[in-house]
């Protein structure tokens, strides 16, 4: 499979990473934090403002990527603390609502930016809902079961 970067047409990062990735059917997104897109600017807040700001910056993210939250199968959560973790957890389970995808949650000492918390994430592009999603996850069946 070839990679490709994916261009989304917003602010380009100031190191040398990606936002996103594809790869065949999958997105990979870099850790992804509470920054206006446009500008690259943080934008500070408290752990619900910062949570609920990550997700929408993915949500965009993956939407330019031709996929949506719906189709993620993999989390990696960054908390500077876990006395967070609660208050992350809620916000994190309305954008996230039913078929959570796999997640790993990881204390940090310290995030860029002076972030509480970041975000990367697998997704998968549907081309066909369940048929792909399996597909990519090399699955013989063509309904996504959650285990």
């Amino acid at each position: 499979m070839q990679k490709k970067v994916v261009d989304l047409g917003i602010h380009k990062p100031s190191a040398p990473y990606s936002y996103a990735i594809r790869c065949g059917d999958l997105i990979f997104t870099a850790g992804i934090m509470s920054t206006d897109l446009v500008s690259g600017e943080p934008l500070p807040g408290d752990m619900e403002f910062q949570t609920k700001k990550v997700l929408e910056n993915m949500k965009m993210i993956l939407e330019k990527c031709g996929t949506s939250l719906n189709n993620v199968i993999k989390t990696t959560v960054f908390l500077r603390s876990f006395d967070d973790y609660s208050t992350m957890n809620r916000v994190y389970e309305r954008y996230f609502p039913e078929e959570h995808p796999a997640r790993s949650t990881i204390e940090v000492s310290r995030l860029a930016l002076g972030s509480s918390v970041e975000i990367e994430a697998i997704a998968v592009i549907s081309q066909s809902g369940n048929q792909t999603i399996a597909r990519a996850l090399h699955r013989p069946h063509d309904k996504l079961e959650v285990c």
